[in-house]
């Protein structure tokens, strides 16, 4: 098991975010992959903590062969853009954009006078044949929701092998999975395998064995 703390990493930054890059694959930044960062696990290429400064903004910009997942973990975010412009976000909601054939544009905008909190994650697409789209998802309380991946045959996610869960445990719920996967605890404490974990802390491991000291919020990513 090998955990990163986000606090040991470089903390930058453009417009008005402020991030922490903890995923950053080889596949997508060959040459400027930060130190320290994970290389990601199947086609998951990137994760950034991120801060928006009081309303501040990223500007519109446009992502192509990339489908972004967006998880709010403190305030507000103002989504505008090719897909479901106007859309709000509030906290534990989780926004899915596909790219699809022909891309999308979009601007995210803190809509507040204080800071707030996103996790911001990057899979790259497995075809470029569907079309762009975009999903929203709301965890709650003692569950765990599938927002990325899943076979063929269904719906209610975009379909891909690489999958992404977020978990929402209570005080003393435990995870236990087998297999290789990379985990975010984006807020809580806990432990795993006898180490000590808490917010900003990433693991890679093939054995999680989770057990939530306090109530506790993860991002689950594996291959299915």
């Amino acid at each position: 098991m090998k955990i990163i703390k986000r606090n040991n990493l470089r903390r930058s930054g453009f417009a008005g975010l402020r991030e922490t890059r903890l995923v950053m694959s080889p596949k997508i930044f060959r040459r400027s992959r930060e130190a320290g960062t994970s290389s990601g696990i199947g086609r998951f290429c990137y994760l950034a903590d991120a801060s928006f400064l009081p309303y501040g903004e990223t500007r519109m910009h446009t992502h192509r062969d990339i489908d972004v997942i967006s998880v709010m973990v403190d305030g507000r975010l103002k989504h505008a853009g090719s897909l479901e412009d106007g859309q709000d976000l509030h906290v534990d909601d989780i926004q899915v954009q596909r790219s699809g054939t022909e891309g999308f544009s979009h601007n995210e905008i803190n809509p507040d006078d204080s800071k707030n909190r996103m996790i911001q994650l990057w899979v790259i697409p497995e075809t470029r044949e569907e079309p762009a789209e975009y999903q929203m998802f709301r965890a709650e309380a003692g569950t765990r929701t599938r927002v990325y991946g899943g076979p063929a045959d269904q719906d209610e996610t975009f379909s891909a092998r690489t999958a992404i869960d977020i978990a929402h445990l209570n005080t003393g719920d435990n995870v236990v999975q087998s297999g290789r996967r990379i985990v975010y605890v984006t807020s809580g404490e806990g432990t795993c395998n006898g180490e000590a974990l808490t917010e900003g802390d990433l693991i890679e491991t093939r054995d999680f064995k989770y057990k939530a000291k306090t109530d506790s919020k993860l991002i689950l990513v594996f291959e299915i």
